[in-house]
């Protein structure tokens, strides 16, 4: 299916709400009153759209999060049938320190175009889209991936610049890559937002490695596939609880590597609101009386954009 401008313009203004409302957040060091304020808003105002909508990326499961969680059924039930992928508060630490990178995060598809993600690690590789598809693979090592990137955009390694989560468990990799001289871009948190670097040439990333939340990769996915960047996932499944849940939602072979067309399917929007600002998208600005929200919008093949809305402070 294709998706009809007034639709879309839908979903950016239900993330642009759910951004907003965490504004009087912002500092407060509270990420879970943050997170809850963009979750209520995000349900409230999907429930009022004229869909057959069911939440395949959420909160969690019904046990652990009472609303927009896994199966979750949104809208009036009057229109399209329609899976839907959120993070309504991507970067929780970020809206709770007041840090550049928090964005408010939906994903939506026709029924059955998103891949229903278990809550579990995913390792991940997204690359730009000026490197040939066969020239990088999850089951290269590091080196090889990154010397093939270099050649195919005729660099030197010194040259090339690789995006990693800061985690301990990424320790191996930030040293392989230092070793052999690459440049390494380090983030805290956000790991939709660090995927989305490899975009375009003016964040200067050439890639982006590493173990990340599976649904994060879903997102994420979403928008790399309207910039025809490359992205790959397999999931990493640690307790006997992880595979019994991930065969319950159909993943029968544990250790399959995913490519894009995998993950998703067709045509999708993706909409990113910054609650704070980060190297895509201002953060909310509360200007006489108006908030100013920015949202980068994606839908593959017909649309990639950063819209702007102005909404009176009431």
């Amino acid at each position: 299916m294709s998706f009809n401008k007034n639709l879309i313009n839908s979903f950016v203004n239900i993330t642009s709400k759910a951004a907003i409302s965490c504004f009087k957040y912002l500092g407060k060091n509270d990420k879970n009153l943050a997170d809850k304020a963009a979750t209520d808003e995000m349900r409230k105002n999907l429930n009022l759209l004229d869909i057959d909508g069911k939440v395949v990326i959420g909160e969690g499961e019904l046990d652990e999060a009472p609303m927009l969680y896994i199966g979750e059924k949104l809208g009036t039930g009057n229109g399209p049938r329609l899976d839907i992928a959120v993070d309504p508060l991507e970067g929780t630490n970020f809206a709770a320190k007041n840090l550049p990178g928090a964005l408010s995060v939906m994903a939506v598809s026709k029924k059955g175009d998103l891949f229903h993600a278990p809550e579990t690690y995913m390792n991940k590789l997204a690359v730009s889209a000026d490197v040939p598809f066969d020239a990088t693979d999850l089951d290269f090592d590091i080196e090889k991936n990154v010397k093939n990137i270099a050649d195919s955009k005729k660099k030197e390694l010194n040259q090339i610049t690789i995006c990693v989560l800061d985690r301990p468990r990424h320790a191996d990799i930030i040293e392989k890559l230092k070793k052999i001289h690459v440049n390494v871009k380090l983030i805290t948190d956000g790991d939709v937002s660090g995927a989305l670097l490899v975009t375009n040439k003016k964040y200067n990333v050439d890639a982006y490695f590493g173990i990340g939340g599976g649904p994060e990769g879903v997102l994420a996915a979403s928008a790399l596939d309207a910039y025809n960047c490359k992205f790959q996932g397999r999931f990493l499944f640690e307790t006997d609880e992880d595979k019994k849940r991930a065969k319950n939602m159909g993943i029968t072979d544990l250790n399959k590597k995913y490519d894009l067309k995998d993950i998703v399917k067709g045509d999708s929007i993706f909409c990113a609101t910054g609650i704070t600002k980060n190297e895509h998208v201002n953060g909310v600005i509360l200007n006489e009386g108006k908030f100013i929200t920015e949202t980068l919008v994606t839908c593959k093949n017909t649309l990639i954009n950063v819209v702007k809305k102005e909404v009176p402070a009431t």
